[in-house]
């Protein structure tokens, strides 16, 4: 089978990304630019991605 489909979605997604604007936070990128430090993601955040892991219960056990 040929990759119509697959090119297809790729140029749509594609097309997407170019035209589309995700809400430039113009604020934090000037302090970036500036050197003033940006507000880090908290520690609880990075907690929260690891509970929604269906696969950690599969995983080795800690030796």
């Amino acid at each position: 089978m040929g990759r119509g489909r697959a090119k297809a979605k790729q140029t749509k997604v594609a097309r997407e990304l170019k035209y589309s604007s995700h809400g430039t936070d113009l604020e934090r990128l000037q302090r970036e630019l500036a050197g003033q430090p940006i507000d880090a993601p908290s520690a609880d955040a990075a907690s929260d991605e690891d509970e929604g892991d269906e696969y950690g219960d599969w995983a080795a056990p800690a030796r």
